[in-house]
């Protein structure tokens, strides 16, 4: 079956013309909302566990599972981006991920829950088809500006997608979100198949060599591997900052509640807003000097909050949140940099570039989250923001 997507025909331009700012707009939506589905349930849990008549813990597994399928998705999913036709691909996963968001808004019981949970993870990776689909269908003058954009989206999709589930399941029910989601997934695939141009196919492996080729990448290109190891650690940085900002504000002295811990997430927004200007200007100084300064602004903010640890509370909210606001820029602006610079490497293998520089990204994702656990109950936030300076730190070393 596979192989009916290999179609050349009506396939995107070898020299392309610049992207309609529509299309542009389509591919960024569907790259929020492919990406959003990874996040919904986690505000929801609680209601979630009464609903189905399950434990917290048990329905914990919800977004682990969800989690879990979208790493093995981007390992074993995305490289096939450059075997077959990326808008077939694109269109079979939103097809998929709608069906799965609309059975999980059905689950009657939290066995299902799961197993569709696994699959939306798996589904979801068209997020990472679209953003190289942008890289190649943009002219090389306009490719920064265009991952930006697309990048604006996923980010989106990833920063708001727990407030708006969580108000939706506040209001109305756990099911209407994901009812919801499959709507609007199904409206992105349908107008993905509208408009989408059809891709040709870059090589001509088999899966098992499509997939050792990854390794062969990495060996070959020090490009890929420099930017793989620089947002690897930027992202530990990242996420030991917001998988423990919440418990940390729970506790003394700031005793705020998650709901208030969790509009920090809003002041996160602006990394997002930060990405089409990073690309564009990866497009005119070039994405290692952008690489640089995201890496050297994150490093800094880092610096400025765990210095903070020792001021006043209201002081040190007021510090989280500027924190916030200036170190996601940086990450974002390093990791739209990065992208611009492995998509040059080679435009036939962009999917398999891709997927590895994404794995590098969740595995330091993973090892922040890690880490800053540890850090924060042996020694506190301060330690934690040293973790995450020292991370961002070694990000600009390697880019400089």
């Amino acid at each position: 079956i596979m192989q009916t997507m290999n179609i050349t025909t009506n396939a995107a331009p070898a020299q392309p013309a610049p992207l309609p700012a529509s299309l542009l707009g389509l591919l960024a939506t569907g790259a929020g909302m492919g990406v959003a589905a990874l996040y919904y349930s986690q505000p929801m849990l609680g209601r979630m566990a009464a609903d189905l008549q399950a434990t917290t813990g048990a329905v914990g597994a919800v977004p682990t599972l969800t989690q879990l399928g979208y790493a093995a998705g981007i390992a074993l999913l995305a490289p096939l981006g450059d075997r077959f036709d990326r808008r077939a691909i694109i269109l079979v996963k939103a097809a998929v991920l709608a069906a799965m968001l609309l059975a999980t808004a059905a689950a009657p019981s939290l066995h299902l829950l799961l197993a569709t949970s696994l699959a939306i993870g798996l589904a979801a990776t068209l997020a990472q088809d679209i953003v190289p689909a942008a890289a190649t269908l943009a002219p090389a003058a306009e490719r920064g500006r265009a991952v930006g954009t697309v990048m604006t989206g996923l980010l989106l999709g990833i920063l708001l997608s727990r407030v708006v589930s969580g108000f939706v399941a506040e209001h109305w029910n756990w099911r209407v979100v994901y009812a919801g989601a499959a709507v609007g997934v199904a409206a992105v695939g349908l107008a993905a198949w509208r408009m989408l141009p059809r891709f040709a196919a870059t090589r001509q492996l088999g899966y098992g060599a499509l997939l050792a080729s990854l390794a062969q990448l990495w060996r070959a290109h020090p490009a890929l591997r420099r930017a793989t190891a620089a947002q690897a650690l930027l992202s530990l940085g990242f996420s030991a900052f917001w998988s423990t900002l919440a418990v940390m504000l729970q506790a003394a002295p700031f005793h705020i509640g998650a709901s208030v811990a969790g509009a920090f997430g809003l002041a996160g927004a602006a990394g997002a807003l930060a990405a089409p200007l990073a690309g564009r200007l990866a497009d005119r100084s070039g994405p290692g000097r952008v690489a640089r300064l995201g890496a050297g602004l994150a490093a800094v903010s880092f610096v400025v909050m765990g210095l903070g640890a020792t001021l006043p509370v209201a002081a040190q909210l007021v510090l989280l949140a500027l924190g916030a606001v200036a170190f996601g820029p940086g990450v974002e602006a390093t990791l739209v940099a990065h992208q611009s610079i492995v998509y040059g490497i080679d435009p036939a293998a962009r999917s398999r570039l891709n997927a590895v520089l994404l794995t590098g990204m969740f595995v330091g994702m993973a090892a922040g989250s890690a880490l800053a656990a540890v850090l924060l109950a042996q020694a506190g936030w301060a330690a934690v923001m040293a973790l995450a300076a020292a991370a961002s730190g070694l990000a600009w070393w390697l880019r400089r």
